[in-house]
Protein backbone atom coordinates (compact mmCIF):
# COMPACT_ATOMS: atom_id res chain seq x y z
CA UNK A 1 0.00 0.00 0.00
CA UNK A 2 0.92 3.63 -0.45
CA UNK A 3 0.34 5.01 3.05
CA UNK A 4 0.07 8.67 4.06
CA UNK A 5 1.30 9.16 7.64
CA UNK A 6 0.93 12.37 9.65
CA UNK A 7 3.28 12.89 12.58
CA UNK A 8 5.77 10.74 10.67
CA UNK A 9 8.90 12.19 12.29
CA UNK A 10 7.67 11.98 15.87
CA UNK A 11 8.39 9.48 18.61
CA UNK A 12 5.69 6.97 17.65
CA UNK A 13 5.38 8.12 14.04
CA UNK A 14 8.98 7.31 13.16
CA UNK A 15 8.51 3.80 14.56
CA UNK A 16 5.29 3.39 12.55
CA UNK A 17 7.03 4.51 9.36
CA UNK A 18 9.87 2.04 9.91
CA UNK A 19 7.43 -0.80 10.61
CA UNK A 20 5.41 -0.01 7.47
CA UNK A 21 8.51 0.09 5.29
CA UNK A 22 9.80 -3.19 6.72
CA UNK A 23 6.43 -4.77 5.84
CA UNK A 24 6.77 -3.65 2.20
CA UNK A 25 4.54 -0.59 2.20
CA UNK A 26 5.37 2.74 0.54
CA UNK A 27 5.16 5.69 2.92
CA UNK A 28 4.56 9.40 2.40
CA UNK A 29 5.12 11.28 5.64
CA UNK A 30 3.81 14.73 6.51
CA UNK A 31 6.63 17.04 7.66
CA UNK A 32 6.04 20.53 9.00
CA UNK A 33 9.71 21.61 8.93
CA UNK A 34 12.88 20.97 6.97
CA UNK A 35 14.30 19.05 9.93
CA UNK A 36 11.19 16.85 10.05
CA UNK A 37 11.41 16.27 6.30
CA UNK A 38 15.04 15.18 6.65
CA UNK A 39 14.06 12.78 9.44
CA UNK A 40 11.29 11.26 7.29
CA UNK A 41 13.51 10.79 4.25
CA UNK A 42 16.23 9.40 6.52
CA UNK A 43 13.84 6.60 7.45
CA UNK A 44 13.39 5.75 3.75
CA UNK A 45 10.00 7.40 3.23
CA UNK A 46 8.93 10.30 1.01
CA UNK A 47 8.45 13.61 2.83
CA UNK A 48 5.53 15.91 2.08
CA UNK A 49 5.95 19.40 3.53
CA UNK A 50 2.81 20.65 5.26
CA UNK A 51 0.97 20.76 8.56
CA UNK A 52 -2.42 20.28 10.21
CA UNK A 53 -3.45 23.84 9.39
CA UNK A 54 -3.80 23.01 5.68
CA UNK A 55 -6.82 20.67 5.40
CA UNK A 56 -6.85 20.87 1.61
CA UNK A 57 -3.31 19.46 1.48
CA UNK A 58 -4.28 16.73 3.95
CA UNK A 59 -7.27 15.77 1.82
CA UNK A 60 -5.22 15.69 -1.38
CA UNK A 61 -2.54 13.48 0.18
CA UNK A 62 -5.18 11.13 1.57
CA UNK A 63 -6.95 10.86 -1.78
CA UNK A 64 -3.63 9.98 -3.43
CA UNK A 65 -2.90 7.20 -0.91
CA UNK A 66 -4.22 3.68 -0.38
CA UNK A 67 -4.57 4.33 3.35
CA UNK A 68 -3.94 6.93 6.04
CA UNK A 69 -2.44 6.76 9.53
CA UNK A 70 -3.04 9.94 11.51
CA UNK A 71 -0.62 10.47 14.40
CA UNK A 72 -0.03 14.22 14.34
CA UNK A 73 -1.42 16.35 17.15
CA UNK A 74 -0.42 19.81 18.37
CA UNK A 75 0.89 18.61 21.73
CA UNK A 76 3.21 21.60 22.07
CA UNK A 77 0.27 23.96 21.62
CA UNK A 78 -1.89 21.91 24.01
CA UNK A 79 0.73 21.89 26.78
CA UNK A 80 1.21 25.65 26.47
CA UNK A 81 -2.50 26.26 27.04
CA UNK A 82 -3.76 26.35 23.46
CA UNK A 83 -6.41 23.68 23.93
CA UNK A 84 -8.87 25.20 21.46
CA UNK A 85 -6.24 25.57 18.74
CA UNK A 86 -5.03 21.99 19.13
CA UNK A 87 -8.55 20.57 19.06
CA UNK A 88 -9.55 22.76 16.13
CA UNK A 89 -6.73 21.26 14.08
CA UNK A 90 -7.79 17.75 15.12
CA UNK A 91 -11.36 18.35 14.00
CA UNK A 92 -10.10 19.89 10.75
CA UNK A 93 -8.22 16.67 10.05
CA UNK A 94 -11.33 14.58 10.77
CA UNK A 95 -13.29 16.53 8.16
CA UNK A 96 -10.47 16.59 5.60
CA UNK A 97 -9.84 12.85 5.74
CA UNK A 98 -13.53 12.01 5.94
CA UNK A 99 -14.35 14.00 2.80
CA UNK A 100 -11.30 12.70 0.91
CA UNK A 101 -11.84 9.01 1.70
CA UNK A 102 -15.66 8.78 1.68
CA UNK A 103 -16.87 5.87 -0.44
CA UNK A 104 -13.37 4.47 -0.99
CA UNK A 105 -13.34 1.68 1.63
CA UNK A 106 -9.73 2.71 2.28
CA UNK A 107 -8.29 2.34 5.79
CA UNK A 108 -7.97 5.33 8.11
CA UNK A 109 -6.17 4.58 11.38
CA UNK A 110 -6.47 7.32 13.99
CA UNK A 111 -4.27 7.87 17.04
CA UNK A 112 -6.20 8.46 20.24
CA UNK A 113 -5.51 7.70 23.89
CA UNK A 114 -6.89 6.62 27.23
CA UNK A 115 -5.17 9.12 29.56
CA UNK A 116 -8.31 11.27 29.75
CA UNK A 117 -10.51 8.32 30.73
CA UNK A 118 -11.22 7.21 34.30
CA UNK A 119 -13.23 4.05 34.85
CA UNK A 120 -14.20 1.83 37.76
CA UNK A 121 -13.49 -1.23 35.64
CA UNK A 122 -11.05 -2.28 32.93
CA UNK A 123 -11.55 -0.46 29.63
CA UNK A 124 -12.01 -2.89 26.73
CA UNK A 125 -11.67 -2.29 23.02
CA UNK A 126 -15.46 -2.54 22.76
CA UNK A 127 -16.00 0.34 25.20
CA UNK A 128 -16.51 3.75 23.58
CA UNK A 129 -14.60 6.72 24.92
CA UNK A 130 -16.49 9.15 27.13
CA UNK A 131 -17.72 12.21 25.18
CA UNK A 132 -17.08 15.64 26.63
CA UNK A 133 -19.86 17.92 27.82
CA UNK A 134 -18.97 20.39 25.06
CA UNK A 135 -18.88 17.71 22.34
CA UNK A 136 -15.65 19.06 20.87
CA UNK A 137 -12.90 17.26 22.81
CA UNK A 138 -10.37 14.72 21.62
CA UNK A 139 -12.57 11.79 22.66
CA UNK A 140 -15.39 13.35 20.61
CA UNK A 141 -13.05 13.43 17.59
CA UNK A 142 -12.34 9.73 18.14
CA UNK A 143 -16.09 9.04 18.14
CA UNK A 144 -16.50 11.07 14.95
CA UNK A 145 -13.70 9.12 13.25
CA UNK A 146 -15.35 5.79 14.01
CA UNK A 147 -18.61 7.10 12.55
CA UNK A 148 -16.77 7.53 9.25
CA UNK A 149 -17.30 3.79 8.82
CA UNK A 150 -20.84 4.77 7.84
CA UNK A 151 -19.32 6.60 4.85
CA UNK A 152 -17.57 3.47 3.56
CA UNK A 153 -14.21 4.26 5.16
CA UNK A 154 -12.42 1.46 7.01
CA UNK A 155 -11.88 3.72 10.03
CA UNK A 156 -10.32 2.43 13.26
CA UNK A 157 -8.73 3.97 16.34
CA UNK A 158 -5.58 3.00 18.23
CA UNK A 159 -5.82 4.19 21.84
CA UNK A 160 -2.19 4.79 22.81
CA UNK A 161 -1.29 4.17 26.47
CA UNK A 162 -0.31 7.31 28.39
CA UNK A 163 3.22 5.97 28.95
CA UNK A 164 4.84 4.85 25.70
CA UNK A 165 8.46 4.04 26.43
CA UNK A 166 11.66 3.01 24.64
CA UNK A 167 15.03 4.47 23.68
CA UNK A 168 13.05 6.58 21.19
CA UNK A 169 11.09 8.32 23.96
CA UNK A 170 12.66 11.71 24.68
CA UNK A 171 9.72 13.84 25.87
CA UNK A 172 6.92 11.48 26.93
CA UNK A 173 5.03 11.17 30.20
CA UNK A 174 7.65 8.87 31.75
CA UNK A 175 10.34 11.51 31.32
CA UNK A 176 7.94 14.19 32.56
CA UNK A 177 7.30 12.23 35.79
CA UNK A 178 11.02 11.72 36.31
CA UNK A 179 11.70 15.44 35.79
CA UNK A 180 8.96 16.32 38.30
CA UNK A 181 10.50 14.01 40.90
CA UNK A 182 13.89 15.65 40.45
CA UNK A 183 12.41 19.13 40.66
CA UNK A 184 10.35 18.42 43.79
CA UNK A 185 12.87 16.23 45.59
CA UNK A 186 10.53 13.23 45.82
CA UNK A 187 8.56 10.92 43.54
CA UNK A 188 4.89 11.78 43.96
CA UNK A 189 1.67 9.91 43.35
CA UNK A 190 -1.98 10.95 43.87
CA UNK A 191 -3.84 9.80 46.97
CA UNK A 192 -3.07 6.17 47.76
CA UNK A 193 -1.65 5.68 44.23
CA UNK A 194 -3.77 2.59 43.61
CA UNK A 195 -5.14 3.96 40.33
CA UNK A 196 -3.63 2.17 37.36
CA UNK A 197 -2.08 3.37 34.10
CA UNK A 198 -1.28 1.23 31.05
CA UNK A 199 2.09 1.42 29.32
CA UNK A 200 3.45 0.16 26.02
CA UNK A 201 6.76 -0.11 24.22
CA UNK A 202 7.06 2.19 21.21
CA UNK A 203 7.73 -0.66 18.78
CA UNK A 204 4.79 -2.72 20.07
CA UNK A 205 2.53 0.33 19.71
CA UNK A 206 3.78 0.96 16.17
CA UNK A 207 3.02 -2.59 15.11
CA UNK A 208 -0.64 -2.23 16.12
CA UNK A 209 -0.97 0.79 13.81
CA UNK A 210 0.36 -1.25 10.89
CA UNK A 211 -1.83 -4.26 11.69
CA UNK A 212 -4.89 -2.03 11.99
CA UNK A 213 -4.09 -0.49 8.60
CA UNK A 214 -3.83 -3.93 7.03
CA UNK A 215 -6.80 -5.72 8.53
CA UNK A 216 -8.86 -3.83 11.12
CA UNK A 217 -12.63 -3.99 10.50
CA UNK A 218 -14.33 -0.60 10.22
CA UNK A 219 -15.45 1.11 13.41
CA UNK A 220 -13.03 -0.69 15.74
CA UNK A 221 -10.71 0.31 18.61
CA UNK A 222 -7.34 -1.19 19.57
CA UNK A 223 -5.18 -1.18 22.71
CA UNK A 224 -1.39 -1.57 22.25
CA UNK A 225 -0.44 -1.87 25.94
CA UNK A 226 2.18 -4.41 27.00
CA UNK A 227 1.48 -3.43 30.63
CA UNK A 228 -2.30 -3.26 30.90
CA UNK A 229 -2.45 -1.39 34.20
CA UNK A 230 0.38 -0.48 36.58
CA UNK A 231 -0.51 1.19 39.92
CA UNK A 232 0.75 4.77 39.74
CA UNK A 233 2.26 4.34 43.19
CA UNK A 234 4.51 1.58 41.81
CA UNK A 235 5.61 3.81 38.93
CA UNK A 236 6.49 6.53 41.44
CA UNK A 237 8.31 4.01 43.66
CA UNK A 238 10.44 2.84 40.74
CA UNK A 239 11.28 6.44 39.83
CA UNK A 240 12.17 7.25 43.44
CA UNK A 241 14.34 4.15 43.77
CA UNK A 242 16.27 4.94 40.59
CA UNK A 243 16.82 8.57 41.62
CA UNK A 244 17.56 7.83 45.27
CA UNK A 245 14.58 9.95 46.32
CA UNK A 246 11.71 9.26 48.72
CA UNK A 247 8.27 8.40 47.40
CA UNK A 248 5.29 10.32 48.79
CA UNK A 249 1.56 10.79 48.32
CA UNK A 250 0.53 14.18 46.93
CA UNK A 251 -2.76 15.52 48.39
CA UNK A 252 -5.47 16.41 45.90
CA UNK A 253 -5.17 20.16 46.48
CA UNK A 254 -1.42 20.02 45.80
CA UNK A 255 -1.56 18.03 42.55
CA UNK A 256 -1.33 21.14 40.29
CA UNK A 257 1.73 22.47 42.09
CA UNK A 258 3.57 19.13 41.84
CA UNK A 259 2.38 17.79 38.46
CA UNK A 260 1.51 21.05 36.70
CA UNK A 261 -1.98 22.09 35.53
CA UNK A 262 -2.21 19.69 32.59
CA UNK A 263 -0.82 16.52 34.19
CA UNK A 264 -2.80 17.21 37.38
CA UNK A 265 -6.03 16.62 35.42
CA UNK A 266 -4.82 13.15 34.37
CA UNK A 267 -2.60 11.69 37.08
CA UNK A 268 -5.43 10.49 39.36
CA UNK A 269 -7.35 8.80 36.53
CA UNK A 270 -7.80 5.04 36.67
CA UNK A 271 -7.34 3.70 33.14
CA UNK A 272 -6.43 -0.01 33.11
CA UNK A 273 -7.15 -1.58 29.73
CA UNK A 274 -7.74 -4.98 28.22
CA UNK A 275 -5.79 -6.01 25.11
CA UNK A 276 -7.67 -9.27 24.55
CA UNK A 277 -9.44 -8.18 21.35
CA UNK A 278 -6.29 -6.57 19.93
CA UNK A 279 -4.40 -9.83 20.44
CA UNK A 280 -7.17 -12.07 19.13
CA UNK A 281 -8.29 -10.12 16.06
CA UNK A 282 -5.04 -8.48 14.93
CA UNK A 283 -2.78 -11.33 16.04
CA UNK A 284 -0.69 -8.85 18.05
CA UNK A 285 1.57 -10.02 20.84
CA UNK A 286 3.86 -7.52 22.60
CA UNK A 287 7.47 -8.64 22.24
CA UNK A 288 9.49 -5.76 23.68
CA UNK A 289 10.44 -4.83 27.28
CA UNK A 290 7.89 -3.56 29.79
CA UNK A 291 8.13 -0.20 31.52
CA UNK A 292 10.16 -1.27 34.55
CA UNK A 293 12.62 -3.23 32.42
CA UNK A 294 13.20 -0.14 30.28
CA UNK A 295 13.61 1.94 33.45
CA UNK A 296 16.35 -0.49 34.50
CA UNK A 297 18.15 -0.73 31.15
CA UNK A 298 17.75 2.58 29.31
CA UNK A 299 18.94 6.13 29.97
CA UNK A 300 15.79 7.41 31.68
CA UNK A 301 17.73 8.34 34.83
CA UNK A 302 21.05 9.48 33.37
Amino acid sequence: MRVFVTGASGHIGSAVVSDLLAAGHEVVGLARSQASAAAVTGLGATALRGDLDDPDALAAAAADADGVIHLAFKHDVLFSGGVSEALSAEWGAVKAFGDALAGSCKPLVWASGVAGESRERILTEEDPSSPSAEGSGRADAEIAVLRLAQRDIRASVVRIPPITHSAMDRTGFARMLIAMARENGFAGYPGDGANRWPAGHTLDVARVFRLALEKAPPGTRWHPAGDEGIPVREIAQSIGDHLGLPTKSVPADELPSYFGPFMATLIANNTPVSTATTRRVLGWVPSHPGLFEDFDKLDYFD
